[in-house]
């Protein structure tokens, strides 16, 4: 077996590239497919019959991976080693109808996708990505990544409370950003923009998944430069690094005693439930194919499900300086304090004793330090992908994580040796 990659602070620089460049779902599994094309993996079609040849794989499904690498000779019954994530985050999205405004200024509907930090969405520069449909079903991604959008804040001189009583918005009415002025607000006008920035003619599009997102660039931040501010943290951090891992492992050689995997599902923000999310059969479904391709029976694919494990890798809560009473008492994770292993005993997460173990050895191995999270017993303690996992396709699943501030924030805030430290558990993770 050879050793585990050792990423560093480059790993890190390209995090911060990697955030910049996936604005939306769609665009982050095309970067991390990419990614993947140049490791010699290939994309195949869930239409097509698949073949039983090793190598790298993966499957593409709107803003989900699935991507695996079967070494030479694996067994039927060999198990699986998966990293899981989710590649959606709060935002605000394009309605069916977009086009209104008021009063001299044109807007754009938004509806509210996911739990944002709505105030970290006002006066702040944004941009437009996400898909166009077209008339012949194809898709074309499109990001307009410059300053488009703005959600102008109420001037204090007319709500002098807010200082006091604190910001009260409106879902409906205060959340609605302006990119221009007149008042002929014409049906089509985005779409028809849109169209001509992805290079399409006029009318091409039938239908569209849009959203808005922080222009921004993600930066190194501090006077050490030991922190990272950027977008998306929640959870694209943990995409690109389960990619990087599995890009290590296959290119480690093929003794490996697992079936690496890197699940990258959507909608874990608004509650897994479609055909690209953890609660639909796209997991299930892709390592199943992978065992009947391999010459597999049922009873290989109940023996390799027996023994596969999972680790669910998403954000989680650093102690915050200025809230440290809203965080359990005596767990307080740390940026660059390395990943978190999150636990809660009513099963928000999925990590058991024998999941941490399992965790606990993969950190020992890469030599990465781990830190605990529990939520404060006063708290609601959220939840992810992992329980979801553990539940559908009965694999044992570990929930683990990089601590961060501002969770679900326009703009969040990690330390910048976190992201390269999960990455090299991960690497020991799948390896075995």
């Amino acid at each position: 077996m050879s050793q585990p990659s050792r990423f560093d602070r480059g790993h890190t620089d390209d995090l911060m590239s990697f955030l910049t460049a996936s604005p939306s779902p769609y665009h982050a599994v095309a970067n991390a497919a990419e990614r993947l094309e140049k490791a010699g993996f290939r994309q195949v079609a869930e239409t097509d019959a698949w073949d039983g040849t090793s190598g790298g794989r993966y499957v593409l499904r709107g803003g989900a991976i699935i991507a695996w690498y079967v070494p030479e000779g694996t067994a039927p019954h060999t198990p699986f080693r998966i990293v899981g994530a989710h590649t959606d985050s709060p935002n605000l999205r394009v309605k069916p109808l977009p086009d209104t405004g008021a009063h001299g200024w044109r807007q754009i509907a938004v509806e509210i996708y996911g739990g944002p930090l709505l105030n970290s969405w006002l006066d702040r520069d944004l941009g437009l990505a996400g898909r166009l449909t077209l008339r012949d079903g194809s898709t074309r991604l499109v990001n307009v990544d410059r300053p488009l959008l703005r959600v102008p804040q109420l001037a204090i001189h007319l709500d002098r409370a807010v200082s006091t009583d604190g910001l009260k918005l409106d879902k409906q009415r205060h959340l609605q950003p302006v990119w221009g002025l007149g008042n002929d607000v014409r049906d089509g006008d985005l779409i028809a923009f849109l169209e001509a920035e992805a290079g399409l003619d006029a009318g091409e599009a039938t239908g569209w998944d849009l959203m808005t997102h922080s222009v921004e660039p993600a930066a190194y931040l501090g006077r050490d430069q030991e922190l990272v501010a950027g977008p998306r943290m929640d959870n694209l951090l943990s995409v690109h690094a389960g990619t990087a891992a599995l890009v290590a492992v296959a290119g480690g050689g093929d003794d490996l005693p697992y079936i690496p995997v890197l699940a990258a599902f959507d909608h874990e923000e608004n509650g897994s439930q479609s055909d690209t999310g953890a609660d639909g059969p796209l997991l299930g479904s892709v390592l199943e194919r992978s065992v009947f391709a391999r010459g597999g029976t049922y009873e290989d694919r109940a023996r390799a499900f027996a023994a596969t494990v999972c680790l669910s890798s998403d954000t989680g809560h650093a102690v915050h300086p200025n809230y440290a009473e809203r965080h359990d008492p005596t767990h307080h994770p740390r940026v660059n304090g390395g990943p978190i292993l999150k636990v809660n005993v009513n099963n928000r997460y999925a990590t058991d004793g024998s999941g941490r173990a399992v965790f606990a050895a993969a950190c020992e191995k890469a030599g990465v330090p781990f830190q605990s999270f529990v939520s404060n017993n006063s708290m609601p303690c959220g939840t992810t992908i992992g329980p979801i996992t553990a539940a559908r396709h009965g694999i044992r699943t570990v929930d683990i994580g990089v601590a961060i501030l501002s969770m679900h924030s326009a703009r969040e805030l990690s330390g910048a040796d976190d992201p390269y430290l999960l990455a090299n558990a991960l690497v020991a993770f799948l390896e075995g």
